[in-house]
């Protein structure tokens, strides 16, 4: 026990040491890192490496023990074979608003009470209805910025002249009710949850409106610079192996069958036959009223419209899944457990939705090994994940501490210390390969704490170096799981940079990656930095289980690379399984149905990063192509919109873009090649038109 102990606390102080060198001290953060440096520089790295290397090989003899047997089982795969005009407005004019003139008027009116001519005026400004649908698919453009800029100018100029919280938060709701944002009710429980959050982090922040609204919303929000927001984690001096070209995983193989559920959103409160048209973030309750028509009544099985999973529609997926998919040998469980009313939620609530969600899994999947990862949705209110450094009171403590318990029915003991510092930990799955889970909401741009400082919060991204370091000495392949990818709007630039450089440094030794919280059934690709044209990993989006909103509740099944001696632990192949929910609440009869398989689908011969990049390219060039990657994109809804030029350009370019917020590196000879076709079919249109016409012409004439 006394050498346990001394193991422990000698490799304590090395974390303590390798975090402490890149943390920045809050408030000056430039300075410091220019003082850190010149110690990085003298700091003998050889040693430090040697010693953590050693000091993490003891610990795993005590707590690194695979979670699976060996699996030598063999399985039947699938077969195989930007200007914006707003009311008149450009989005260059829109840039040139005068907010102060703006902010003049809102104090004119707001006293007397009288808000009409200026609510008008807000409407056709800033085309309000449009933000708020842009919010919802965190799909940005100007005129979520400029909302934006107004709304951070404003509350900056209320805490400037001195208002107090409540005089502040008087005022929001005020406005969120005037200018039809949302209902009263839903305005009341946004301003109580989240405006004391706020107004805190925009009294410590030394930052006008463009920097604050250039970090929330990225690239479509003038990507101002910070250099506050501007960082780099530190990699151990041990040069990157040589590039060896991935081999696909042996035919006929032994494989691990891994299934992959998201966003279940599990709503305790649905109701069969409630208004499902509440023009409210969530709809089919009780408390939405009776439905104006029979056709907005809410489904049995669920509803396309903005309602989450009632818990008959989990109980029989999970039950189909134990009874269809028996060969299971782990799950992996990627977040968002809560309902979508984030006006109405308390800490209490969503540690409910998780202790019984983890206690059905438990029951239905007996001795199954279950990773999960955090989602955005687990916190009260949604998104608010603070760092160690915000007060106590605001601690996330309350949340980590529950999921350390709960997760601790699959996990070892050993991994409680990150759960409970961040939500974070590394097991070992079998000799030789590893799960890495990420709480990927410290790269969440909707984390308001991360305005005070983003730099590496709880050094999750140093931890994650340090582990990947580790299995690749030790010979290890990796898995990474977590919810919001890394690429996806949501994530914050910076965040998602480091995130892509680390995956660059290891890529010999991560063969996968899964995600979810888009709610589509989507991937997303990273390449080389040095060379953009080589595809180097791939991140699996699974589809929600969730209908929210117009899509069909989903779950994926992969096969894994499982044990032999030429193991690679890549993904072989991958199947998605859906309901048609539309059909389900028509016949009262549920079915799930494989709706394909991805080999079988794209024709592929392997599912290698390369493969998937030459996939996006062949459906830049061919449009049945990619309408076929659009169906699976939707489940298979039948009410998903249409996909003009822009959303396919929009569609592939997320499949491209493994770093956020970076479309115009990623992305634009992708683009280019899209617009190319456009002009070349209206030309082709164009002059086939005037044939003709010369054609009838010229016989009318005879």
């Amino acid at each position: 026990m006394q050498s346990q102990g001394r193991i422990s606390s000698n490799f304590f102080l090395l974390c303590i040491f390798l975090s402490s060198s890149i943390w920045i001290v809050i408030g000056n953060p430039i300075r410091y890192r220019t003082r850190r440096e010149a110690e990085i520089a003298s700091t003998n790295w050889t040693a430090l490496a040697d010693e953590w290397i050693a000091a993490k090989a003891r610990a795993a003899e005590k707590m690194d023990v695979a979670l699976l047997p060996f699996n030598e089982r063999f399985r039947e795969l699938p077969p195989t074979v930007e200007t914006f005009v707003v009311n008149g407005t450009s989005s260059e004019q829109m840039a040139r608003l005068n907010y102060s003139r703006m902010l003049w008027d809102m104090e004119t009116v707001q006293p007397s009470g009288h808000l009409s001519g200026f609510v008008d005026k807000a409407l056709k400004l800033l085309d309000l209805r449009q933000v708020m649908m842009e919010v919802e698919t965190s799909v940005m453009s100007k005129v979520s910025c400029t909302a934006c800029k107004v709304g951070a100018g404003l509350l900056q100029h209320y805490i400037k002249v001195g208002k107090s919280d409540e005089e502040i938060m008087a005022s929001i709701y005020q406005f969120c009710v005037s200018l039809n944002i949302q209902s009263a009710r839903v305005c009341h429980g946004v301003t109580l949850l989240f405006g004391g959050e706020v107004i805190y982090v925009l009294k410590q922040v030394n930052m006008g409106p463009p920097q604050i609204c250039s970090f929330v919303i990225g690239d479509a929000c003038d990507d101002a610079f910070n250099p506050l927001h501007e960082w780099e984690v530190a990699f151990p001096p041990v040069k990157k192996p040589p590039i060896k070209p991935p081999i696909p995983p042996q035919e006929g193989a032994p494989t691990f069958k891994v299934l992959h559920i998201s966003d279940t959103h599990y709503d305790p409160y649905y109701q069969e036959g409630a208004n499902a048209e509440c023009n409210e973030p969530l709809c089919c309750r009780l408390t939405n009223g009776a439905p104006l028509t029979a056709s907005a009544a809410a489904g049995r099985w669920g509803d396309y419209r903005k309602c989450d999973t009632p818990k008959r529609t989990i109980d029989h997926m999970l039950k189909h899944i134990a009874d269809t998919h028996s060969d299971i040998d782990y799950i992996l469980w990627t977040g968002d457990l809560p309902p979508h009313d984030v006006w109405n939620q308390t800490r209490e609530e969503n540690l409910k939705v998780l202790r019984n969600t983890v206690a059905q899994m438990v029951e239905m999947f007996p001795g199954i090994p279950i990773f999960p990862a955090l989602g955005n949705h687990e916190s009260a209110p949604v998104n608010s994940f603070p760092p160690p450094f915000v007060p106590e009171e605001n601690s996330i403590s309350w949340l980590y501490d529950d999921l350390d318990k709960q997760w601790r029915r699959w996990l070892p003991a050993g991994v409680s210390h990150t759960v409970r510092r961040g939500a974070f930990y590394s097991v070992l799955v079998r000799p030789g390969f590893r799960i890495l889970s990420v709480n990927m909401n410290y790269c969440n741009n909707k984390n308001w704490w991360l305005l005070i400082n983003s730099t590496d919060p709880v050094s999750e991204l140093q931890w994650l170096v340090y582990e990947l370091q580790g299995a690749e000495i030790n010979g290890e392949k990796v898995h990474i799981i977590g919810h919001i990818p890394p690429g996806h709007s949501d994530c914050l630039k910076v965040w998602s940079r480091n995130y892509y450089h680390i995956i660059n440094r290891y890529e010999s030794t991560i063969t996968a990656q899964f995600f979810g919280h888009t709610h589509y059934d989507e991937f997303q690709i990273f390449y080389d930095t040095l060379d953009l044209g080589r595809a180097l990993s791939i991140a699996y989006v699974g589809p929600s289980v969730s209908p929210y909103y117009d899509l069909n509740p989903g779950y994926r099944i992969y096969y894994v690379d499982g044990d032999h001696p030429k193991t690679t632990r890549m993904v072989i192949d991958h199947e998605s399984w859906v309901m048609n929910l539309k059909e389900a609440n028509l016949y009262d009869y549920p079915i799930w149905h494989k709706l394909y398989s991805a080999r079988q689908a794209y024709q592929m011969a392997s599912l290698l990063p390369k493969d998937w990049d030459s996939l996006i390219d062949k459906m830049t060039n061919e449009p049945a192509l990619f309408d076929l990657y659009y169906k699976h994109y939707y489940k298979n809804s039948p009410v998903r919109p249409a996909c003009n030029d822009e959303c396919r350009k929009r569609l592939l370019c997320d499949l491209r873009s493994g770093r956020s917020h970076d479309r115009k590196a990623l992305c634009q000879s992708l683009e280019a090649r899209i617009d190319v076709e456009t002009r070349t079919g209206w030309r082709a249109w164009i002059y086939k038109g005037l044939a003709l016409s010369g054609f009838f012409a010229k016989h009318v004439a005879s």
